[in-house]
């Protein structure tokens, strides 16, 4: 593995586990500690790197995941019929124009051709749907985690842009609504309405309304002062006390909070009544739901950014708290042909205000060591305001980083919140001031071994391994974290106490922890139950899935990715230690066969073998848990499972638009074709790949039989 691949894998790690806190703080607790434009510096820091370093994407990346699980609480759980995801974001002009390219190179469109964009404010509140059936409210729900969230129906009984009924315009533009004008929308037999006498009025049997509940900055302001009156806690912005007033067990409580709410899309819909965003956004406005004022038609990237422009210089007037604007492909026949990455449609953008910077001094400078022995300094700030946020530390990423800025404590600084990066220092104000240099510690803080950097690479690391303690524990933390075996109930604490008292020293000691019940029952804050619910998720894990308990073992330069590629191939840990022990030519030459195995992987795999101390612990584990054979899950489809070559000109579509048809039909696309090639689709042009599969005796269809093999899997 190259310098900056492992520097890019660590920082991946760093970010994920930061990005899943500040999730669960904003999402699930409703208490963010950062500003949207640190977090959005976060999310784009991780998407850079994984667009730069595809082979490190890791299982709990945050690109995967939309907003978070909803937290413990009274609301019921309810599972969304279509998901609620979210939007990439963009931060410059630039980006818009890429997004728009991009989608004219995925459709296959002329260079000229006209591609339009809805664009509106993009509100800061609290993202909900609302599921109506035969005009009537039945539902309201948060977004959670985007495919199950809390059920807040009971709550937004009081929100008065929600309506219970949706109501033609052309009844509620009259002098006054009668039991007779319902009768003729919605029937007089009780309270399910006629299916037939909706559709003349234009409310489907079944829409989804999504949009922000919010509240409005004159209301926010007021109930603080209400609050501060009862000397009671204060919100910290809207978007806070709009998700804490909607989210209580008390419907009464939410009634006395002033909540809004703007439509901003839809979900499931048993018809949808326009073929434009526009349309649709139009008919929910006139069905009594409140939309954007600001939404409106762009014809190109010019039109976009101009109503950009203009929204954000009304931000400030605004009634309500905005971060940014967000476009959308008008047609939605275009819109489904773009379908969706993991979280994020493919035909919607958020583009994002820019963020501010401000100036600091750095009282302390900090080592934290990592479960991979990695010495990270970070920057003990006085604390500063920046975006409505303190802010008290900072990563300043490795040795060379502050000796790049010259960074001493005493230093002052400029931090930079911007979106294009992680919240970093960018300036030094004093570097030219005359004092001793901060000097990076040669020996592990914790544990006392020599801190060394391996040839080619930028980071220090302790050489101490698990002897290291911070090492041990940090890895029993990685071992059971979410992306791993997630083991609920394992915390920091836990594990940092459990280590001190010899309980837990290697991954397989977690499973023998039910030997320790009695023990575990004396430690201060353990009751029966908790304990119980402790080995009770413990033992679920006892059979584990294959490529995240190898992922957890925390092998170098095995990520989540790698680890998946590699039980794909292999099916079973024992065959791959099976191969990968040898770590001779033959070995090397069937890993790197493996598509993103690269030479890294492969002495990393062979360096962990050889060791003695690292076998013992993989014999250990394997005697606690039985991890089944790993399986692929294909689709019903006739590529299922196989390996797919597109090469030629295609005429219909883009390259990348086949390849995602290829993989929703769980094919997996490759870019040469080799004896493991399963199918090639050959376009006009088509050269040596073409040569190469005739030669292999390949199947070879033309784009008219691939999409007869799409159209049939539908």
């Amino acid at each position: 593995m190259t310098e900056a691949e492992a520097e890019a894998g660590n920082e991946l790690m760093r970010l994920a586990k930061a990005i899943a806190r500040h999730d669960r703080l904003y999402h699930a607790q409703d208490s963010p500690e950062i500003t949207d434009a640190e977090y959005d510096a976060l999310v784009r820091r991780n998407a850079e790197l994984e667009a730069e370093f595809p082979q490190l994407v890791r299982v709990d990346s945050p690109s995967r995941k939309v907003g978070h699980a909803a937290a413990s609480s009274p609301l019921s759980k309810v599972p969304h019929t279509v998901r609620m995801m979210s939007l990439d974001n963009a931060f410059s002009d630039e980006e818009v124009a890429e997004f728009v390219a991009r989608v004219r190179r995925f459709l296959n469109l002329a260079d000229d051709a006209e591609v339009a964009m809805t664009a509106e404010d993009k509100i800061d509140g609290l993202s909900c749907s609302l599921r109506y059936e035969q005009g009537r409210l039945v539902r309201a729900a948060t977004r959670g985690d985007g495919q199950v969230g809390e059920d807040v129906t009971t709550n937004v009984a009081s929100i008065k842009d929600i309506p219970q009924v949706l109501l033609p315009s052309r009844l509620r533009e009259g002098p006054g609504v009668g039991q007779s004008d319902l009768d003729s929308v919605f029937g007089s037999e009780g309270p399910t309405p006629s299916p037939s006498r909706l559709r003349e009025g234009n409310v489907p049997a079944v829409f989804e309304i999504r949009g922000e509940v919010y509240m409005s900055k004159a209301d926010f302001l007021a109930l603080n002062d209400a609050q501060a009156a009862k000397d009671e806690k204060l919100f910290a912005t809207p978007r806070n006390a709009a998700a804490g007033s909607l989210r209580q067990k008390d419907a009464r409580v939410t009634a006395s909070r002033p909540l809004r709410f703007l439509a901003h899309g839809w979900g499931a819909a048993s018809e949808v009544p326009g073929t434009t965003q526009l349309e649709v956004m139009q008919c929910i406005a006139a069905w009594g739901v409140p939309v954007s004022p600001l939404l409106t038609r762009c014809g190109g990237v010019e039109d976009m950014l101009q109503h950009y422009r203009s929204i954000r210089e009304q931000r400030a007037d605004l009634p309500y708290d905005i971060d940014g604007v967000v476009y959308k492909v008008d047609r939605l026949d275009w819109q489904q042909r773009l379908g969706f990455v993991a979280k994020a449609p493919r035909w919607g953008l958020a583009h994002k205000f820019a963020a501010e910077q401000a100036e600091t001094t750095i009282l302390a400078i900090d080592i934290q060591v990592g479960r991979t022995g990695k010495l990270t300094p970070v920057g003990r700030l006085k604390p500063v305001l920046v975006g409505g946020v303190t802010v008290t530390n900072v990563t300043l990423h490795n040795r060379d980083e502050i000796g790049r800025l010259g960074l001493r404590v005493g230093d002052r600084i400029v931090l930079q919140r911007a979106g294009d990066v992680i919240p970093q220092v960018v300036d030094n104000l004093t570097r030219e001031e005359v004092r001793a240099p901060y000097v990076f510690p040669d020996h592990c803080p914790e544990c006392g071994s020599e801190a060394v950097a391996e040839e080619g690479e930028v980071d220090v690391r302790c050489t101490g391994g698990l002897i290291c303690p911070a090492q041990r524990t940090e890895r029993l933390r990685h071992f059971v974290s979410r992306a791993a075996l997630d083991i609920e109930g394992l915390g920091e604490k836990t594990i940092a106490e459990f280590f001190a008292l010899g309980w837990l020293e290697s991954p397989a000691d977690v499973f023998r922890l039910r030997k320790r019940r009695s023990e575990i029952l004396t430690r201060e804050g353990w009751k029966d139950k908790s304990v119980d619910n402790l080995l009770a998720a413990i033992e679920a894990k006892r059979s584990p899935d294959a490529a995240r308990l190898l992922f957890g073992l925390g092998i170098r330069h095995v990520g989540a990715v790698t680890a998946r590629d590699l039980m794909k191939r292999f099916g079973t840990l024992p065959k791959l230690r099976e191969v990968a022990q040898p770590a001779d030519e033959e070995s090397r030459a069937e890993l790197t066969a493996i598509d993103g195995i690269g030479p890294a992987v492969v002495e990393a795999l062979g360096d962990f073998f050889h060791e003695p101390h690292n076998c013992e612990v993989w014999d250990d584990l394997l005697s606690e848990v039985s991890p089944p054979p790993y399986i692929v899950e294909t689709r019903n489809s006739p590529v299922a499972g196989k390996t797919v070559v597109f090469t030629g000109k295609l005429e219909t579509m883009s390259r990348d638009e086949a390849k995602a048809q290829a993989e929703a039909l769980g094919a997996r696309s490759a870019g040469s074709v080799s004896a493991k090639t399963d199918l090639v689709v050959a376009g006009p042009g088509a050269g040596s790949k073409l040569k190469q599969a005739e030669k292999l005796g390949i199947e070879v269809i033309d784009e008219a039989a691939w999409a007869e093999i799409v159209k049939a899997a539908r």
